[in-house]
């Protein structure tokens, strides 16, 4: 049911992980959320069913963010479903490890065009149809300031986010939208230990001066914080969430 007194907020890869955490908090926070998924559906169900167990409000709907038409089609069910867009966060990503001598094309492809394309597909689309006066969260990550070996690929991809997103800020004058960044590290979420052998994951815990791993609803907590209505004059920043590893 629509409700334009309630802002609406779509997640892009909101099935686990930091993307779960961000849709559980936002709809904590009064927000009608839209939980994307690429191809977890009974996951992304059970986050909706989390949401609505704790009186908040949200739906489930599939899109590939790297093919811009299932982009589309995300938005169009937000505003069929609950009217205007305000927030976008455009957390849906890909990591693998791999060092760049032994990469190939499909792995540059596979990094590039969701974490990169899909980015820019929702950029665009924002563009046109966010809230006047909405908010965009981009999502890149502490390995471009730790320049992880055998993350360069994937490095890459933060990079461009990172690039690409200060430029947008810009082309945005006028429409009261604030765009910013969040970089992640040391994160326990499914993605940050995918590849990863125990030996590595009790060495990492250890390189931040907290000692520890952050967690997924700290994260969430940094977005809520970018979202919210006491950050409208913060635009164009990237917050490192790592513990102070980097």
């Amino acid at each position: 049911m629509k409700n334009s007194t309630v802002k609406t907020a779509i997640v892009t890869g909101a099935s686990r992980g930091i993307g779960k955490a961000i849709a559980i908090k936002l709809a904590a926070n009064g927000y009608q959320v839209v939980v994307n998924y690429a191809n977890s559906e009974a996951e992304a169900q059970r986050v909706v069913a989390q949401i609505e167990q704790a009186g908040g409000i949200a739906i489930a709907v599939q899109a590939d963010v790297s093919k811009i038409q299932q982009f589309e089609n995300l938005f169009d069910m937000a505003e069929k479903t609950y009217g205007p867009v305000d927030v976008l966060i455009n957390n849906a990503g890909v990591s693998k490890l791999s060092p760049i001598a032994d990469s190939d094309d499909d792995l540059f492809d596979y990094l590039f065009n969701i974490n990169v394309r899909g980015t820019v597909n929702g950029l665009k689309l924002a563009a046109k149809r966010l809230s006047q006066g909405g908010r965009i969260v981009n999502f890149s990550s502490t390995a471009v300031a730790t320049s992880t070996p055998g993350m360069g690929l994937y490095v890459g991809t933060k990079a461009a986010v990172e690039a690409i997103t200060k430029v947008f800020v810009k082309e945005l004058r006028g429409r009261q939208i604030t765009v910013n960044m969040i970089a992640p590290g040391l994160i326990q979420s499914e993605m940050f230990f995918e590849g990863k052998t125990a030996a590595q994951i009790a060495q990492m815990e250890k390189l931040s001066p907290l000692e520890r791993f952050g967690s997924v609803d700290e994260v969430a907590d940094a977005v809520a914080y970018l979202v919210s209505e006491d950050a409208g004059w913060v635009n164009g920043l990237l917050i490192r969430v790592n513990g102070g590893v980097a």
